[in-house]
């Protein structure tokens, strides 16, 4: 049983520890907020039995081997930072770093700390039917793409007070804490282009500002060789739009491409064929117990090889991520504090 500590006391982390429960293969112990009695009214309920309101203590004096990040995305460095550095195996959410100056520090840091593992939580592309997708996918590339539409839209609930002027402003919907919908939600559609088609060779972002700065809504532009692929993501509008990735007759189709339940094949004569792959009632399960299979065999070569995949990927995330940034002109005060 991995020993599990947690930094974000939020929904996020209750559906983590609802996706851990159901693998049998965690059981939290510590937990970390900015107040002690919010560790404690968190972590209780789940059976942790260690409460920090302090970083540092969490981290050289918690009894647990993996730690879940779910923190503002300004914060993440940091705290993998701490976390590697006290060779804990580390679950990110994403994304998972701010800057690729930030991931190549950290990258540097996992090869001076054998013993630590970081993964980005990008739950979408652990599930089996996400997998048979991108089966798909490939097999759509021995013929001509035309390219892809990802849509990923979800009007935020904390939208409302920016709309109110309720001040301070959320967390997601601020500069100083890398929030916006890019970092937010479109992180699942550049996943989801990256996942299907790798690295673009260039990329334009023309983001929707909110009065806080960043960036409410927006359509980014991902130019592959001989294709381009469109990304519609935001926080301000409710989508019911579906992601497609389109052959030369030919369409695959999925539901979401971040909470994927139901993916169709349509052919050249349009006849439907829909997966049968099964999926969890929880989206993050396939990814826990994929990250225990890594953290409770972390020197097996094939789970060395999937981590090192996950990295990679990880890495080309965030380097299209900062790129869509750049632009837009669109930039984090963590952008100016490496070191």
């Amino acid at each position: 049983m991995l020993k599990l500590g947690i930094i974000g006391t939020h929904i996020i982390t209750d559906q983590m520890l609802d996706a851990a429960k159901t693998t049998g293969k965690y059981q939290l112990t510590a937990v970390y907020s900015r107040t002690m009695d919010r560790a404690k009214e968190f972590g209780q309920p789940y059976g942790a039995t260690e409460f920090y309101d302090d970083i540092q203590r969490f981290f050289e004096n918690g009894d647990f081997d993996v730690v879940y990040i779910a923190s503002p995305n300004s914060c993440h460095y940091q705290q993998a930072r701490l976390a590697i550095e006290n060779d804990k195996f580390v679950i990110v959410e994403k994304p998972s770093f701010v800057n690729p100056e930030e991931f190549s520090a950290i990258e540097s840091l996992l090869a001076a700390h054998p013993k630590a593992r970081l993964v980005e939580a990008a739950r979408h592309i652990h599930t089996p039917l996400y997998e048979a997708a991108l089966d798909k996918v490939n097999e759509m590339k021995k013929s001509h793409i035309q390219g892809a539409t990802i849509t990923v839209m979800k009007y935020s609930s904390r939208y409302d007070k920016v709309l109110a002027d309720d001040k301070p402003y959320p967390n997601i919907f601020t500069l100083d804490f890398a929030g916006g919908a890019l970092m937010d939600l479109g992180v699942y559609a550049v996943y989801g282009a990256v996942t299907m088609f790798g690295e673009p060779a260039s990329v334009v972002y023309f983001p929707t500002l909110a009065k806080t700065g960043v960036d409410a809504k927006g359509v980014a532009i991902l130019n592959y060789d001989k294709f381009s692929v469109t990304l519609n993501f935001g926080k301000t509008a409710n989508s019911h739009l579906p992601s497609e990735v389109y052959g030369l007759k030919d369409t695959l189709v999925y539901d979401s491409i971040f909470n994927t339940k139901k993916v169709t094949y349509y052919d050249a004569d349009q006849n439907a064929h829909p997966f049968d792959q099964p999926v969890e009632k929880n989206s993050m399960t396939d990814e826990m117990n994929d990250f225990a299979d890594l953290f409770n065999n972390p020197d097996d070569k094939d789970e060395q090889a999937k981590y090192q995949r996950w990295l990679d990927l990880a890495h080309t995330v965030n380097s299209v991520m900062y790129s869509l940034r750049q632009s837009a002109q669109l930039k984090f005060p963590a952008d100016q504090k490496q070191e």
